[in-house]
């Protein structure tokens, strides 16, 4: 269980690092998000998520039960402004060259693979801090 739990600490290392420019983009063009509510309600969900997933990869390398809580506080605003865990396989189709429809394809698998990782973690939650 802990090795899984660092593994999901580890996907939130990469999720920090895959968001660490557009987050520096947001901060320095701030006076450039568009009136549309949706733009600015990412920009506003983005923010924080960025941020807590520090205390997520940290909590959770550490098994620590405060890791676990940022999760779930984050599971929601992932699904929002599309943050997922192993959202990196997305960019394989850019990468590889292949058709549009399989971006289509891995989107889908990312976002049933958050509902996979919530339900481990609250697996491994509920038998680690009986």
């Amino acid at each position: 269980m802990k090795n899984t739990t660092r593994f999901f600490a580890l996907l939130d290392i990469i999720s920090i690092v895959l968001l660490a420019k557009q987050f520096w983009q947001i901060l320095t063009h701030l006076n450039e998000i568009p009136d549309q509510i949706l733009s600015q309600a990412k920009v506003v969900l983005l923010l924080p998520l960025f941020v807590s997933l520090f205390i997520s990869a940290g909590g959770l390398m550490l098994n620590k039960k405060f890791g676990f809580i940022t999760y779930y506080i984050q599971f929601p605003f992932r699904l929002v402004v599309w943050v997922f865990s192993i959202g990196f396989i997305t960019f394989l189709p850019e990468m590889l060259n292949l058709s549009e429809r399989w971006f289509d394809i891995l989107f889908r698998i990312c976002f049933i693979a958050e509902f996979f990782r919530l339900y481990f973690t609250i697996r491994i939650h509920r038998s680690l801090f009986r």
